[in-house]
């Protein structure tokens, strides 16, 4: 159990951290180009992974549609608009709007898969809300342009990404994960790049020792190892139980932000990441009553 438990608080610590390092990147390698570059990395040791544990590596015709989709949701959809929009916001806020995806899924789960909304799940969507606006409200009674575009970017990432988690629920049941995985980020890092050639023709580049580092940390550690870790830890405990280190990661990004980058953390930013990690939690939480609501 206590492999389990530095398991969880090493993908949570990398997650959490995950923020600083790409907002350092994105200011030298122009973004899409960085998201293609740290797919590449990440697919690299799990398509190693999948040759040390001697599993197939073609996808198959039978998959290729479902693996093309899920790379559709989760490099064009969440990982090429958040590193977009992140030119725009600070990495800390970027933590916390990002992770209002759980609630999203609640959402999507209760018309796609069935799983219906019961009155924890409505309060936990009440408290996501209200924190919403307390982190957006400033900018939008000042509205600065560039700031609220990219927000709104880094919440349509966040729904994408909640997309491509109930996509999987549905179709990938008996999929092995890593062989999933290795596929959809290696066909995200060829859309990735090519939006990159087509969006990013005179972007300058500087390859200097921050942007490589944090290039390589993104890769490895923040796509690679976490998944690996993330859904090694999923297999020992219940996905309920183990999810509810998310809250911690978006708490963990604002705090890295202020450290390292010196980014304001302000009162509605405070309150904002609370109530939608308290949002989190009565969404992902295993409460014993079963009263339903109807969503229309």
């Amino acid at each position: 159990m206590f492999k389990v438990f530095l398991g969880m608080i090493s993908v949570t610590l990398v997650w959490g951290y995950t923020w600083v390092t790409m907002k350092i990147a994105i200011s030298d390698i122009p973004p899409i180009l960085f998201s293609s570059l740290r797919l590449l990395i990440g697919a690299i040791p799990l398509f190693i992974l999948l040759i040390i544990q001697r599993k197939r590596l073609k996808a198959g015709k039978e998959n290729f549609k479902n693996y093309l989709i899920m790379s559709l949701f989760m490099a064009l959809g969440y990982m090429g608009i958040l590193t977009y929009g992140m030119q725009f916001v600070d990495s800390g806020k970027t933590s916390v709007l990002v992770y209002t995806m759980p609630i999203f899924v609640t959402i999507i789960s209760h018309y796609k898969l069935s799983e219906k909304v019961t009155i924890y799940k409505m309060v936990g969507l009440i408290f996501g809300l209200v924190g919403l606006l307390f982190i957006l409200g400033t900018e939008i009674i000042k509205f600065d342009p560039k700031v609220v575009f990219g927000e709104l970017l880094v919440l349509i990432s966040a729904l994408s990404w909640a997309t491509a988690n109930v996509f999987s629920k549905l179709k990938f049941k008996n999929i092995d994960i890593i062989h999933m995985n290795a596929w959809q980020l290696i066909m995200g890092t060829i859309f990735l790049f090519i939006f990159s050639l087509i969006l990013e023709p005179n972007h300058s580049i500087e390859w200097s020792n921050e942007a490589v580092l944090s290039l390589l940390f993104n890769g490895l550690f923040s796509t690679a190892f976490t998944f690996v870790v993330w859904f090694w830890v999923l297999k020992k405990i219940d996905a309920s139980k183990a999810s509810m280190a998310l809250m911690f990661v978006p708490i963990l990004g604002i705090i890295f932000g202020w450290l390292q980058l010196g980014e304001i953390i302000t009162t509605g930013i405070i309150i904002g990441a609370l109530l939608i990690c308290a949002g989190i939690f009565m969404n992902m939480y295993n409460f014993k009553s079963t009263t339903r609501i109807s969503l229309k």
